[in-house]
């Protein structure tokens, strides 16, 4: 599959973080000849969190993680993740393959099975060979490095163009903290709670309750907030393990939140840049509405609007299309304060459009890769920012040969 023209120019150099190492292995669970699981291994004293899809349909890999997590144990922890082949919609034969998988990871590791956290991403509704997964159990224990999260991120991806790596390190207290990311995501991309499979690391030292608050509130100013398709996925999974070994205690660190956030919104940015087809990086910025809440209605009516996609595919600036996605969103609207821009360029105010305004202006705009639709309501101070990509006709190529 071709890069994407909107992926970075490398993956990261991402540093290593203590108490943490990975290894990754071909299984041929799906693809041949390419990494397929990966093993990543975290040290006792740990705090993990972690948040799931809320999916009626979730696999029986993020059952299983929840209830581990509900448990509240200590001790050392495992994730495991397969790519092409997602465990979901299995019925019995699902839980099965996470039972055998987690008493595999936990016999070779010696992490008990109540702390190996597993997922698997792919085709829906196809039963998951897990044996062909159990018997790379033991290579993977073997193979376990400190600095191999490259190898772990390539493994977990599925109709992914690039691997997608993020990182931080800031001084809490004269002393450095290290935050480091993996993610996969390119299609079924409407997260509602985090987005596809995100594992993120740290030495730094926080308690488990504390960490689970902080990922769920900025969870929802980052993966929360992108768009693909629309479309939920049954294993949406995001992950964090805070091993400690930086001996810095970032309870009441700004600078720590500051700098996950950062971690968490790159990573959601890539996500949305390696879109199934895309070829543009859209920004949706709604402010002047009623509440937050409304914002967030406009932003996402317009950012999962095929109309408003295609049309920004196809570089043509029909802002009608934007109108549109307002007045179904169902959040409270006034035709005559909406103002639209494109980037700075006001193209819509007062119920018509702006008399500066000009269709070459728009076109020259929507030619560029990276695209900012503002929508000021006009009503009183609600935002809400979302990010999302264009509709082209390479989505359906892929999506319809998915299974072939």
């Amino acid at each position: 599959m071709p890069l994407s023209p909107l992926a970075p120019a490398s993956f990261p150099d991402l540093p290593v973080i203590e108490g943490v190492t990975f290894a990754a292995a071909a299984a041929g669970v799906k693809y041949k000849d390419r990494r397929d699981v990966m093993l990543a291994l975290v040290a006792d004293g740990s705090s993990v969190a972690g948040v799931f899809t809320r999916s009626a349909t979730r696999s029986a890999n993020v059952l299983d993680c929840q209830r581990k997590l509900a448990m509240g144990t200590s001790g050392p922890a495992a994730i495991f993740v397969n790519s092409g082949n997602s465990n979901a919609f299995t019925g019995k034969h699902g839980e099965g393959s996470v039972q055998a998988i987690c008493e595999a990871v936990a016999t070779e590791s010696g992490v008990d099975a109540d702390r190996v956290f597993t997922a698997s991403t792919g085709v829906i509704g196809q039963r998951l060979p897990h044996e062909k997964i159990i018997a790379k159990v033991a290579d993977l224990k073997a193979g376990q490095a400190a600095g191999d999260m490259k190898a772990a991120a390539e493994a977990i991806m599925t109709t992914d163009t690039f691997a997608k790596g993020a990182t931080q390190t800031i001084t809490v207290n004269s002393k450095p903290v290290k935050i480091a990311g993996i993610a996969k995501g390119s299609g079924m991309i409407a997260p509602d709670m985090a987005t596809m499979l995100v594992y993120i690391f740290t030495d730094a030292v926080i308690a488990q309750s504390d960490l689970q608050a902080l990922l769920s509130r900025l969870n929802d100013q980052t993966f929360n907030c992108i768009t693909v398709d629309s479309d939920t996925s049954t294993s949406d999974s995001l992950m964090i393990a805070a091993t400690g070994a930086s001996g810095v205690d970032v309870t009441d660190s700004t600078d720590f939140a500051d700098a996950l956030h950062a971690v968490m919104l790159d990573l959601a940015h890539q996500v949305v840049r390696d879109g199934e087809g895309a070829t543009k990086f859209v920004t949706v910025s709604v402010s002047g509405a009623a509440n937050d809440a409304d914002a967030r209605l406009v932003a996402l009516a317009t950012a999962n609007s095929p109309l408003v996609k295609t049309a920004i595919a196809g570089e043509d600036p029909n802002w009608g299309r934007i109108v549109m996605a307002v007045g179904k969103s169902g959040a409270q609207a006034d035709r005559d304060r909406l103002a639209i821009r494109f980037g700075d360029i006001l193209v819509a105010e007062e119920g018509w459009v702006s008399p500066d305004y000009t269709e070459d202006a728009g076109a020259a705009y929507m030619k560029q890769q990276d695209i900012t639709i503002n929508v000021d309501l006009g009503i009183r101070d609600g935002a809400s920012t979302v990010w999302t990509c264009d509709l082209t006709h390479e989505y359906i190529r892929i999506n319809a040969d998915y299974r072939s």
